[in-house]
């Protein structure tokens, strides 16, 4: 199911914001370049959220311990660690994503 999160321009480029979709977080970052990622919003380590992290290099760091999140494949930088990909795109500079 595809689902319409609205204006593109609620995430500004080189951040991340969080949406409620269906009760559960999802993390949408909007890099530099305009590229989208959307990634479940809590670390596995202590439920730290990513939304709110520094992004750069392909990758979110968890603002409570410096876990890294690879934004592509959601692997983390400790073995087994790892979240939860969406797909999520632009059309019409509206943001969808697949849940």
């Amino acid at each position: 199911m595809n689902i319409n999160l609205g204006d593109i321009d609620q995430v500004p480029e080189g951040q991340g914001r969080c949406f409620i979709v269906n009760g559960e977080e999802i993390a949408v970052f909007r890099t530099r370049s305009g590229r989208l990622f959307a990634v479940e919003n809590q670390c596995p380590h202590r439920r730290g959220p990513l939304a709110e992290g520094v992004i750069g290099e392909g990758k979110v760091l968890c603002p409570l311990h410096g876990h890294k999140f690879d934004l592509a494949s959601g692997r983390g930088n400790e073995p087994l660690e790892c979240v939860a990909v969406f797909k999520v795109w632009q059309k019409n500079g509206q943001m969808l994503v697949e849940k």
